[in-house]
């Protein structure tokens, strides 16, 4: 619990934030959950469980909620996966468990797995009972994992339960990736994000921060461990390209998250524009106006059939005030020593689907330009001389089933895998190679820490 202790000491209570940034959706009262769950038909062949990525027993944690076993709940989803509390939050349960309840077929409202999966994993927390089970008997075999995000951790979490030594290696100060740095705080706070970690460090891992891995760095991390795992992500965002683009007052999404997040940010100036129309852009729109901007605008290229942003999320961003700029292309960042303008192309739609320029121009007034236009990789360290793995458009090739890499004492998975999905993806990821390295390495695939009966 003491590291515990340290990495929450390091998530600030900013009053200011925790206002501006409430529960997009609320946790719900123990009455209100046994009633939801109640609702639940405990469906045989679960059409929900099929459908989250880490095959999470729906109907039998939703059914131990509704007979007052809250430990045995949070048991029966931590079993599946580790990162159950923080996939509360941040999962598109609209489009995946949710999405396929049944309840939907009967034109009823589905049944609100994401917040019971949550009221399960917050009374445990709560209750301040320890991780529903136990490391493995020590194998003596390790492995290293770099980054700590959610498929690092993931895996991990299998590793330990088989008795398999985890070190994780993060070049930031905190452990949880995206989960801590990149999600949007009305999702998934930094301090539930950092409570999270403490499940991974009552099994036992250990974690490295502040330490950026580089090719001789990596070949002392395979002579020193028996296999590797590599959960490193993406890179940075991606650039415009344009004139201005170096002036002060254009960030990029992830950096400007990271920011308020950290306590680091607390206001916007009055006009911002976020280039870009995924869901890290609209998380990016959306703290820009909860931060005090007066006018968010979107600007995206193409229309509102294009946005990769999923719908409810879109329609959230309308909802919160954000503005939408259709089919213009920044052509120029300006100013003096700071943004001032934001000069843009615009286009039309042509019948085939191809954008058409029109020779107009428009010009916004901007005091912050956020990109949120993709993210390149940063696999580089492992195309060197002595090539690692072996990489298609610098992501990392692997067998899907195991997370084995094209050299068998690598394994990988998450966004640097598959270019960047949801979190419950990368967990799901993790654990397949958490699960291929210990069959690898020869160690029993069945955890030994198991759970017991609740």
């Amino acid at each position: 619990m003491s590291e515990l202790k340290s990495f929450v000491a390091q998530a600030p209570a900013s009053p200011e934030i925790a206002a501006r940034f409430p529960d997009l959706h609320p946790p719900l009262e123990a009455a209100a959950a046994v009633a939801e769950a109640n609702r639940c038909l405990y469906c045989f062949d679960a059409p929900c469980m099929q459908a989250c990525p880490t095959h999470i027993d729906v109907p039998k944690f939703i059914k131990k909620i509704a007979s007052g076993n809250l430990e045995g709940s949070a048991r029966t989803i931590l079993d599946a996966n580790i990162l159950g509390a923080s996939c509360s939050r941040a999962c598109p349960v609209d489009v995946l468990c949710e999405g396929a309840c049944v309840m939907n077929h009967y034109n009823k409202k589905p049944i609100e797995i994401g917040r019971l999966q949550r009221f399960a994993m917050d009374s445990l927390h709560e209750s301040g009972a320890p991780l529903p089970f136990k490391p493995g008997a020590e194998t003596g075999k390790s492995v290293a994992l770099i980054g700590a995000g959610p498929a690092s951790l993931a895996c991990a979490a299998e590793l330990r339960r088989r008795g398999i030594r985890a070190t994780i290696y993060d070049a930031r100060a905190l452990p949880g990736g995206l989960n801590t740095y990149g999600i949007a705080e009305y999702k998934l706070t930094l301090r539930a994000s950092l409570e999270e970690i403490d499940l991974l460090s009552q099994l036992g891992v250990e974690f490295v921060p502040n330490t950026q891995i580089d090719e001789e760095k990596l070949k002392q991390l395979e002579e020193t461990h028996d296999a590797v795992f590599l959960g490193i992500g993406l890179g940075t965002i991606h650039r415009l390209g344009v004139a201005g683009e170096g002036l002060q007052g254009v960030t990029n999404a992830l950096d400007y998250i990271a920011g308020y997040k950290s306590g680091e940010l607390t206001t916007a100036p009055e006009r911002v524009a976020v280039i870009g129309a995924g869901n890290t852009a609209i998380d990016a729109a959306n703290a820009a106006v909860r931060l005090g901007a007066k006018d968010v605008y979107m600007v995206y290229r193409r229309g509102p059939a294009q946005m990769s942003a999923f719908a409810f999320e879109y329609e959230h961003a309308k909802q919160e005030g954000v503005k939408f700029l259709w089919h213009v292309q920044p052509t120029k960042v300006d100013g003096l020593d700071k943004v001032e303008t934001l000069e843009m192309a615009v286009y039309e739609a042509a019948t085939d689907g191809s954008l058409v320029p029109t020779g107009e121009t428009k010009v916004l007034p901007v005091d912050l330009v956020i990109l949120s236009i993709g993210q390149g990789t940063h696999t580089e360290f492992l195309a060197g001389e002595h090539a690692t793995v072996k990489l298609e458009r610098g992501r990392v090739v692997i067998d899907r089933a195991t997370g084995q890499t094209t050299n068998p004492k690598y394994f990988a998975g998450g966004d640097c895998t598959n270019g960047g999905r949801e979190v419950v993806d990368a967990v799901a990821d993790g654990k397949r190679a958490g699960i291929g390295i210990a069959a690898y390495l020869e160690v029993g695939v069945h955890a030994g820490g198991s759970y017991a009966n609740a």
